[in-house]
Formats: C-alpha cells, structure tokens, sequence
C-alpha cells in the first residue's frame, strides 16, 4: 500500500472494521505521529482495547502485523508530515488558511507523483511525439489548462490547438483522422458533452489520452488513460487541487516530448526567447542564480 494513502485508507476502511478495531482506528488517524515511536502494548493503552485487537486492525489493512503497520505510517509521516485535505473554519486568519491551501496542494502532488505509471506516461509521450495533429478538450475550470498545453505544444512547433466549446470540438472530432491525438482533461471524467466528442474522435481512428480519475467513463473510452486520483473538498469549488496537478502533468508530457524531439527543438526554442526580449522591458534588478532553468515555460 502507497504510504502517501495510508492515512486515506484507515479513514475509508474504518466503518468496515469491528468497533474496537474502530477504536485503534480513531487513534492512529488522531495521533500518526505518535504512534510511530509506539510498542504494540503503548498503542493499545492508548485505544483502550487489547494487543490482539491492535493486530487484528493491521491485518484488517492487509499488514503483517503492528511493525509492517508502523514502518509504513513512519514513512508516510515522514515523506508527508502535514500535508492532507483542510477545511476551512469561518475564523481562521489568512496565514492560517493560506498554508492549509498551500500543504494540501503540495501533498496532492506528491501523491499523485508516486501514482503516476511511467509506462503510461512514454506511451503517451511517444504517440504526442508523432502526432499529426494534437487537440486539447476541456470544459470548466480544464478550459484553461487546455490552453496553457496548446501554448506549451505550440512552442514545440507541433500543430496544437485547444477547444472549450463543444461545438468547436465536435467539428473538430469529426475532421481528425489515424495519427492524431486528442487529449481529453476532466476532473470528473463524466461530462456529456466531452464524452460525446471524446466517441467521435474514437470512430476515427484518431489516438485519445484522457487525464481525469481512474475507472470514469472517459477514462475507459481513453486508448491511454492517465490517472489523476484525488479527493477533492467538494465545498470549495474554486479550489481545485486537480487543476494544477493537470498543469504539471502537461509540464512532463511536453518535457517528455521535447526531449524525444531532440537538440533542434531546444534551437528552436532560444530562437524563440531571443525574438521575445524586444517585448519585454529591461530588468535592472541583480541577476538570479539558477542552476536548472527550463526554456519550455519562459514567455
């Protein structure tokens, strides 16, 4: 079990256990800390319930026994200390809230880092690397992160081009053709419109990567379905873990790209940087050290 989901399963499994696994339960997900630097017998005064019961409850989760149980919750605890889902409180301040906003989005990605297969992720790199053609489709708060993949493609000189309107992806859908590659963001991965021209681009024969949870509906319909799996806090609509971690996943998918296609697209991209200065103003503030810049996301 992924130690970034340990927590996540005890809470889930909880109201499947005895009540008195329950109560080992309740402890652990109130006190992870603690209970790292527990004996089996400390854990269990602590419940209030007996030693068996403390094995019972890490079998339950498919552990061993309490040692299998407790090196993976350190490691988790250690990799991820404070980093899970928040709730906001009518009260709390602005530091409060914004390192709540700011550990939770840290951990999402991190989890969805260790979820990510990299199998999945060079099949997909490898077809958007031969594309003909590559059409982003989201609606919603995906609209943007379609358009940041097209400026990012573009920039690759690859023909890319981003949709939000179901209109303009049905007609899309319909002029593609064996070669192309449409990449279809949700973060429910049940909209009926995208679902609609997601069936149309399938019956041409054209490639789909869908970036949305696992076991959706466009997932399945994906001929390469990349999982983005995450619990998002359904009261703060426009607090959107998903919509950033999809940006990071368009980030390696183009990275990924880039490097398949080879030292001429880096020349390509100087070129590009080279041409924007005349845009900008002169910066008169001290240089910045850096020992790993990108040239795909500068503009």
């Amino acid at each position: 079990m992924n130690s970034f989901n340990l927590l996540k399963s005890i809470a889930d499994a909880r109201p499947k256990l005895r009540k008195s696994e329950q109560k080992v339960a309740d402890f652990v997900l109130a006190h992870p800390n603690d209970v790292i630097h527990m004996r089996i017998v400390d854990l269990a005064s602590e419940a209030n319930v007996s030693e068996p019961t403390v094995v019972r409850f890490c079998r339950a989760l498919n552990y061993d026994g309490f040692q299998d149980f407790k090196l993976t919750l350190a490691q988790g605890v250690a990799t991820n200390p404070n980093f899970e889902q928040f709730s906001l409180n009518r009260t709390d301040t602005v530091t409060e809230f914004k390192t709540k906003i700011f550990d939770s989005m840290i951990g999402n990605l991190m989890n969805i880092r260790e979820q990510l297969d990299p199998q999945i992720l060079e099949d997909a790199i490898a077809v958007l690397a031969k594309a003909s053609r590559v059409e982003f489709y989201g609606f919603g708060a995906s609209a943007p992160v379609c358009t940041d993949a097209q400026h990012k493609f573009h920039r690759m000189q690859i023909n890319a081009t981003s949709y939000s309107d179901p209109h303009m992806q049905t007609i899309s859908a319909v002029t593609l053709k064996e070669g192309d590659v449409v990449v279809a963001i949700s973060q429910t991965g049940r909209t009926k419109d995208l679902l609609h021209t997601v069936k149309l681009v399938k019956e041409t024969g054209a490639t789909v990567i869908s970036l949305c949870p696992g076991g959706t509906p466009l997932a399945e319909m994906a001929s390469i379905a990349i999982p983005i799996d995450l619990e998002e806090d359904k009261d703060l609509s426009t607090l959107m873990s998903s919509r950033v971690v999809h940006l990071v996943v368009i980030d390696v998918l183009a990275v990924g790209v880039a490097m398949k296609l080879g030292p001429g697209l880096l020349d390509h991209l100087k070129t590009i940087k080279r041409s924007l200065r005349s845009l900008r103003q002169n910066d008169k503030r001290p240089p910045i050290r850096r020992t790993d810049r990108s040239t795909l996301d500068r503009g």
